[in-house]
């Protein structure tokens, strides 16, 4: 009945914090100014403050960007949210504000501390995890595979590419690194898991997960990514879900009918688990030493311990764009410098990069070598493998 401004789902009215341009042959369209619109930011102030009176340590916004309506290039809605960060700044310095806006660029000089970079906003991200011209994103079994088909660049066919990633990761990066984080979700409620389709062994997984959490900014692990929880295909839609209900499958603690997420019956469950048998379950990955739940530990401490792994590190793709794998980047900060090498492809390859001195592996899934020579570098990766090297002189 177009009674009400909705932000998404007709169960999701949009509260009122008013229009840019308002229509004056609309009177419902108030000013930002208004005394409503106000009214609404001074409760939402309060709302915060109460969560953050109880030791919240802050705040993802999903949708940031669609407060304000009717507001080309988001400049109300970034006055918006420069407003509620000098507020949170004065009175909760220690917490922080992340954005579901997909365009850091933008998001974070509108006062956000970290923006996720993910499948929407600014291009990028897709082309890493996510197939071109399918209505999932990815190739099934069976699927016909048109000429102009795109593959993702983690995917063991070896014929994706990164130009687009690192042409738009790298203008964002420049941008905002002195004023907040981007963060590279390994997936979120909204998208796919890693483990999907074709790309689901624990090789390729760690693989991912090397990348994951060797870039800058704030990385984000989705509950479950961490021990290769899949994708579950064809469930049925509850709240919205559609597609999305794969990603959103209960925590897999131990083996069993329901994962140890519930005492209920399975049917019960709000949707199903797949364990394959207890292996993707933490009950099962902490007592192997070889799993890809020690494996993503080994690569969070080893983001503590180095500097130049820390969020704020410098970073720079040394590979070339016009040679996607591997994908070898430079990360520098407090005088240390290290090398990230990435082969989701299930051929060998190899890269020469500018010189940079000898180099000791920190960590490693497959094969890799790194080798000095005069005219620079070269960095050899077996099938599906990934390296950090520390350079060492």
């Amino acid at each position: 009945g177009k009674y009400y401004e909705k932000n998404f789902f007709e169960c999701q009215p949009a509260l009122n914090y008013g229009f840019a341009h308002p229509d004056p042959s609309h009177p419902w369209e108030q000013p930002v100014t208004a005394p409503g619109p106000q009214a609404v930011r001074r409760e939402m102030k309060n709302i915060m403050a109460f969560w953050f009176d109880k030791g919240i340590d802050g705040f993802r916004v999903d949708m940031a960007s669609s407060l304000v309506k009717n507001d080309p290039g988001k400049k109300e809605v970034s006055k918006l949210w420069n407003e509620m960060r000098a507020w949170k700044d004065r009175h909760y310095p220690q917490c922080v504000l992340i954005s579901e806006w997909s365009d850091p660029a933008v998001a974070i000089p509108a006062g956000f501390n970290i923006d996720f970079m993910i499948h929407f906003g600014i291009k990028g991200y897709p082309s890493l995890f996510f197939d071109r011209n399918t209505p999932n994103g990815r190739p099934w079994e069976g699927q016909d595979i048109s000429k102009e088909y795109k593959f993702c660049y983690f995917d063991k066919a070896g014929k994706g590419e990164v130009k687009e990633f690192v042409d738009n990761f790298t203008a964002a990066f420049n941008r905002t690194k002195q004023l907040g984080y981007i963060a590279i979700p390994t997936a979120n409620h909204d998208f796919q898991r890693p483990n999907i389709g074709m790309r689901n062994t624990m090789d390729q997984l760690k693989v991912a997960m090397t990348f994951f959490l060797t870039m800058p900014g704030v990385p984000f692990i989705y509950y479950g990514d961490e021990i290769g929880m899949k994708y579950q295909m064809n469930l049925p839609t509850k709240e919205g879900s559609n597609e999305r209900a794969g990603t959103r499958t209960p925590m897999q603690w131990t083996a069993g009918p329901t994962a140890g997420f519930s005492t209920c019956e399975p049917a019960q469950l709000y949707f199903p688990v797949d364990t394959e048998d207890g292996k993707l379950t933490v009950e099962a990955q902490e007592k192997d030493p070889n799993s890809l739940l020690n494996f993503t530990r080994e690569l969070v401490r080893l983001r503590h311990a180095h500097s130049a792994l820390h969020g704020n590190g410098e970073w720079e793709l040394v590979s070339k764009e016009s040679q996607p794998y591997p994908m070898v980047y430079k990360r520098t900060a407090g005088g240390e410098t290290v090398v990230v090498a990435i082969n989701p492809s299930a051929r060998k390859v190899s890269a020469r990069i500018p010189h940079l001195g000898k180099a000791r592996p920190l960590c490693m899934t497959g094969e890799a070598t790194y080798k000095t020579g005069g005219k620079g570098d070269v960095i050899n990766l077996k099938a599906i493998s990934a390296a950090v090297f520390k350079i060492i002189e």
